[in-house]
């Protein structure tokens, strides 16, 4: 066995005579315990709280969109659809048409955007899912699903004949609009609320859906105008090959954006929250670990005479230093995977037994991904080696 390794375990596992000495190393012990403990538990919580934030645009999001580079319209000839369903990375895709619209209920307002969509909407997103209240369109009558929050701001009920939701848009012309021409200078059409969908709050306030021939009608577009595509994968294809066909067909008419970049600011805001919350809990354990160092020293200066005698019997310096390197590491490294499983078991127990929960019917969101670990284990390492090097270098002290 490596000599200053098993003088490190001898002094590590064996118990002083001064009782200070053993209290200090409990609390060093402790405070790596408690580090790598909370880093894991607070790095799974942001992963179940990431994965949670982004699951609702995987309801409203598809997997790719195309929409004009310039302007809002973009022309889908016949023979651009027929390349289209060629294309075998595709497993669905859903032309729509989406414009900002002035709704109006009983002397309620409110601004959202309508968004047209075919019937194979369904196939590319899970948000008739989302229908809390209602049923999805239907093509028996002018109707729309409005969002939860829409629907609290007007006060909207179901299938109210008797009180229509007025939907405006101003009609397309260089006029200037004045008190007398108002009427006439917004297109507008009354439906029948069919049903009411809740993703978040911000999509909540902002859509209503209609079937794609209302808001053609409304907004006075040509067969071949819309404003998106929108697609749906199949498990195996390539986001970016298929982005790449699709560009061919439309040539430079079309910007194309995963689900990722469609919602890019939420990404940079968790992102940036987590490496927040890492960077904290990271000081904190670094805070925690200047009790390893403490503990070192203390030792030391308890082991001043072992020191000399084995400087006697032949230890180099450096051997010496490498003893009390040694039991840092080892309190270091073994606090910390001890607090790593402990983390690990608790979060185990959370997502298949939901121990803490926000709402009666939801559970705090959790994720076990191996990523953390492997942060946690870096981290503690790291800090470990810097502050049982720092600690080591005292011991050459004792020697004088």
């Amino acid at each position: 066995m490596n000599f200053p390794l098993y003088i490190a375990r001898r002094y590590l596992f064996t118990k002083s005579k001064s009782n200070a000495i053993n209290i200090i190393t409990i609390i060093a012990a402790i405070g790596v315990f408690a580090g790598a403990f909370s880093l894991f538990i607070v790095l799974s919580g942001f992963s179940g709280l990431r994965d949670f934030s982004l699951s609702f645009s995987n309801e409203f999001d598809p997997d790719l969109k195309a929409f004009p580079k310039q302007g809002k319209i973009l022309n889908i000839s016949e023979e651009q659809v027929n390349k289209l369903d060629q294309i075998k990375g595709i497993q669905n895709y859903s032309k729509i048409i989406e414009e900002r619209v002035f709704l109006d209920y009983k002397s309620k307002n409110h601004t959202a955007f309508i968004k047209g969509v075919d019937e194979n909407y369904q196939r590319v997103n899970n948000i008739d899912s989302a229908v809390v209240f209602g049923t999805w369109l239907t093509k028996s009558e002018p109707q729309v699903v409005l969002g939860n929050g829409i629907s609290r701001l007007l006060d909207v009920g179901l299938y109210n004949y008797q009180n229509l939701l007025k939907i405006m848009v101003p009609k397309p012309g260089k006029g200037q609009i004045t008190m007398t021409n108002l009427q006439s200078a917004f297109s507008t059409r009354q439906v029948i609320v069919s049903g009411i969908y809740s993703v978040n709050e911000e999509l909540d306030d902002k859509y209503i859906f209609s079937n794609i021939g209302f808001a053609r009608d409304l907004l006075s577009l040509k067969d071949t105008e819309y404003s998106a595509i929108e697609f749906k994968l199949k498990p195996e294809a390539s986001a970016e090959e298929i982005s790449e066909e699709i560009r061919s067909i439309f040539g430079t008419e079309v910007s194309i954006k995963t689900r990722a970049e469609l919602n890019d600011a939420l990404n940079k805001m968790l992102n940036s929250e987590n490496l927040f919350v890492y960077l904290i809990f990271t000081l904190v354990l670094t805070i925690a670990l200047f009790n390893v160092v403490g503990s070192i020293i203390v030792m030391i200066l308890d082991k001043r005479e072992n020191i000399k005698t084995l400087y006697n019997l032949g230890a180099t310096p450096n051997q010496i230093k490498n003893i009390f390197f040694l039991q840092g590491m080892l309190m270091t490294c073994l606090g910390g995977l001890i607090g790593l499983i402990v983390a690990i078991v608790l979060i185990v127990l959370q997502m298949n037994f939901n121990l803490v929960m926000i709402t009666p019917n939801l559970p705090y969101p959790v994720q076990m991904k191996f990523q953390n670990i492997v942060i946690v284990l870096v981290t503690i390492f790291t800090l470990g080696f810097i502050a049982s090097y720092i600690a080591a270098g005292r011991s050459k002290k004792a020697l004088a």
